[in-house]
């Protein structure tokens, strides 16, 4: 478990090992208590589609990674078992920013909602996301 006592550099080092959002995308822990997360990335050629927008996987890859943030600090492991995601823009800045925010929990269950935006304040994702959580 991730204690929500923690460093923010020490959740993020626990946090280091997903490796496809830290590493293939790039995402970033900037704020991190329990109940809470603030990721981000900075776009990249390698986050682009065909049409040069932010592609949506990347965009979910960010938004699941701060939601996996939010869930986990603080609580026994937590994982995500439904997501809904609307794309509602598309960013217009250099780096995407996903905050995510409990709405209800109970001892297994979390209810969760993340919004990403750019750094303009473009809103570009919302997602919606119930999570289990392991006894």
């Amino acid at each position: 478990m991730v204690s929500a006592h923690q460093s923010l550099e020490d959740i993020r080092k626990s946090f280091s090992r997903d490796n496809f959002a830290t590493n293939a995308c790039g995402c970033q822990i900037v704020e991190a208590s329990e109940g809470h997360a603030v990721c981000e990335f900075t776009i990249s050629e390698n986050h682009l589609n065909a049409h040069e927008a932010v592609m949506g996987g990347a965009i979910f890859t960010l938004a699941d990674f701060a939601l996996a943030v939010s869930a986990n600090v603080g609580k026994p492991p937590t994982v995500s078992v439904s997501n809904s995601i609307e794309f509602i823009g598309t960013a217009k800045g250099v780096r995407l920013i996903a905050k995510s925010d409990v709405l209800r929990e109970s001892k297994s269950l979390g209810f969760y909602d993340v919004e990403v935006t750019d750094e303009l304040g473009n809103l570009v994702a919302r997602m919606t996301a119930t999570c289990y959580r392991r006894s």
